[in-house]
């Protein structure tokens, strides 16, 4: 599965993440801090979403409530959502 999310309150703009027996196969995230981008890109890559949701969810990036990882966490969120919906 692969799916556009558009994260909120944060400076990314865009997440494509594809999913696939539920690990994370990749993500390209645009806008926002191109090392923060390729790191949390290259670190979920090959990990389960379940694992990534509860890493990431929760980490708050100055004060606003969220952050880039935790709107990747909410991303993944919606798919595991899908994913069962599908089921």
């Amino acid at each position: 599965m692969t799916k556009t999310y558009y994260p909120r309150g944060v400076c990314s703009r865009r997440m494509d993440i594809e999913v696939e027996d539920g690990v994370v196969k990749e993500v390209l995230i645009s806008g926002g801090c191109s090392g923060n981008r390729q790191g949390i890109a290259a670190l979920v890559k090959g990990r389960r979403v379940s694992e990534i949701i509860s890493l990431l969810s929760g980490i708050n990036c100055n004060g606003r409530g969220t952050s880039c990882p935790d709107q990747l966490a909410r991303a993944l969120v919606e798919i595991e959502r899908e994913i069962q919906h599908e089921a």
